[in-house]
């Protein structure tokens, strides 16, 4: 099946990408940090209270990622 002049594909998400980032109320693009599921018991209090808050990321890097999540 040929494809319409002027008519495009639709462009794709990365499913990596969809299942580890998520967009915040504002509207900026944020990640969970590392370390947090298993062997938990051997790190610190400190360590695994940082790693429950997730990490906006910077202007450049959001910008990354709007090219591999074109929808979001």
């Amino acid at each position: 099946m040929a494809v319409k002049p002027g008519k495009t594909g639709k462009q794709k998400s990365l499913s990596a990408a969809k299942k580890r980032i998520k967009k915040t109320g504002s509207g900026k693009l944020a990640i969970e940090k590392c370390a947090h599921n298993h062997l938990l018991l051997q790190k610190s209090k400190r360590q695994k209270a940082k790693a429950d808050k997730p990490i906006v990321l910077a202007k450049g890097d959001a910008a990354r990622m709007h090219k591999v999540l074109p929808n979001i």
